[in-house]
């Protein structure tokens, strides 16, 4: 008996669609990593994108446990001396949703040339309308 191995031809990818209001940021970026990588799939391997697309929308509606909203902080650095910038949770929320789940999701995947792959199958969105209908995305409800 031989041990299976997919082949990239064997990747059947389908494309998701997740409405984020009142979902709990933690529990549906574990979601969506899953599904990026495609853990929920029996023919999964680690060393291959096996995964799905997965599109957000409403990224601004999202709920989060606790006093993480003041106390979260986002960091970025210029690369000059004295450059770290932080942003709290609420302050994200207010200029850019979007980058709230993608770096909850990125936190989440591999640290590997495969995360930068799998994350591109992710668009989030902060209404509701995106410009994936073509698709025709399944709901994907938790």
């Amino acid at each position: 008996m031989k041990t299976y191995s997919p082949k990239p031809e064997d990747a059947n990818r389908e494309w998701f669609i997740v409405d984020a209001t009142d979902k709990i940021l933690g529990r549906l970026a574990t979601e969506i990593t899953t599904r990026l990588r495609g853990k929920h799939k029996p023919e999964f391997a680690p060393h291959m994108d096996m995964g799905d697309f997965v599109v957000v929308i409403n990224a601004d509606k999202i709920k989060v446990t606790g006093q993480k909203m003041d106390a979260k902080m986002y960091y970025k650095h210029t690369n000059h001396p004295g450059g770290l910038k932080q942003k709290t949770l609420r302050q994200m929320l207010d200029i850019k949703p979007e980058n709230v789940i993608t770096a909850a999701v990125k936190g989440m995947l591999p640290k590997n040339k495969l995360a930068a792959q799998q994350l591109k199958k992710l668009k989030v969105y902060a209404g509701p309308e995106h410009p994936h209908a073509a698709q025709a995305p399944k709901l994907l409800d938790f």
